[in-house]
């Protein structure tokens, strides 16, 4: 892009463009929301005067001051919005999940060559004090050779509500919902697994949509557990990290998203500080230390798009990438499925996006 400023425009006014991306946004240098496409035009107006509210997602693709488009709208509008705003001219932003099929994911990445256009998915977890203070101890070989890692985003909410996020049909439940977080920091960590299990399930009276999910990722016989459930009020650790030299505990998951729903904008004083250090026990001596942790700020993301979107850095989350969770994903819905291990089908790009 040759101007400096980047003019975007948000497909979506709901929890993510609220509470993530516009406040992301507009703590980010560079960047600056020129429309909104929603049919909550009131709320959209007291939240960002003067810019332009229209009811139709697609009439962003002509619209004439928008450079970047970020879509957060339901998983299931995701596809089809993203290959409209590329074929229009336009980079585009999507949230996780990237879609909700592979095939869907190699449309979109092919589509995003032949327009020339950027396409990046929201993975915005990468940037969370608790994941950065856990791969820092990872790369620096604190606990050795690490033989388990379980990684938890757990919630206590009983009560279903009525959201299409907690409804039956594509995209909805947990899976597409906390998955894509736990799964992209996994392959981040480790690449991709040579096979998936899954123990997917319903657990709250009149759950519609999966509320409770466990995947165990096997590298061999290193043993990686993704776990995220809705009736969990205290007790399990955000990270536990295990190895032939010592184990690491992160309890406390990264509080930018209470930042965010406080009203604190983004680089305010205390912004991404995390209390919580982890704590490593030495499995020779049983002494324990602790790590401080490594404070969060999601806005890396932005500022790694805006460098990309202006020639000087790479894509933050290219689509390979995306569609490598994806295929993770699909693997797990069919190993609960057929009762075994499923290996994820992935082609040779995407898996050379995590080496």
């Amino acid at each position: 892009m040759q101007s400096n400023e980047i003019r975007v425009g948000l497909i979506g006014f709901g929890y993510a463009s609220k509470t993530f991306h516009l406040p992301l946004l507009r703590a980010t240098y560079g960047y600056r929301i020129t429309a909104v496409a929603s049919h909550r035009a009131a709320e959209v107006n007291v939240a960002l005067r003067g810019v332009d509210v229209v009811a139709d997602p697609q009439a962003m693709a002509a619209h004439p001051g928008v450079d970047l488009v970020v879509i957060a709208s339901p998983n299931d509008t995701h596809a089809p919005l993203v290959e409209s705003m590329l074929r229009a001219g336009r980079h585009v932003v999507v949230e996780k999940p990237f879609t909700l099929t592979v095939a869907e994911a190699r449309h979109l990445s092919s589509v995003a060559l032949e327009s020339g256009k950027l396409l990046s998915v929201f993975h915005n977890r990468r940037w969370d004090s608790d994941f950065l203070t856990v791969q820092s101890a990872i790369r620096d070989r604190l606990v050795g050779q690490v033989a388990l890692f379980e990684s938890r985003f757990d919630r206590f909410r009983p009560q279903v509500l009525d959201r299409w996020r907690e409804k039956s049909g594509p995209g909805s439940g947990l899976l597409y919902d906390l998955g894509p977080h736990l799964i992209d920091q996994a392959l981040l960590l480790f690449g991709i697994p040579d096979n998936v299990q899954a123990t997917l399930a319903k657990q709250r009276h009149g759950a519609e949509a999966i509320d409770y999910f466990q995947l165990v990722l096997r590298y061999g016989e290193h043993v990686v557990t993704l776990q995220a459930g809705s009736l969990v009020s205290s007790g399990s650790a955000r990270f536990a990290v295990h190895g032939d030299r010592a184990s690491l505990v992160k309890q406390k998951p990264d509080v930018q998203e209470d930042q965010l729903r406080a009203g604190m904008m983004p680089g305010a004083p205390g912004w991404g500080v995390d209390p919580d250090n982890a704590v490593l026990h030495d499995g020779a001596t049983g002494e324990t230390r602790s790590l401080e942790a490594i404070p969060g700020d999601q806005r890396g993301y932005y500022v790694a798009l805006r460098e990309a979107l202006c020639g000087r850095a790479p894509n933050p989350v290219p689509p390979t990438q995306g569609a490598a969770v994806i295929a993770i994903i699909e693997a797990a819905l069919r190993a609960e499925a057929e009762g075994r291990r499923v290996a994820p089908e992935l082609a040779d790009d995407e898996r050379a996006a995590w080496t």
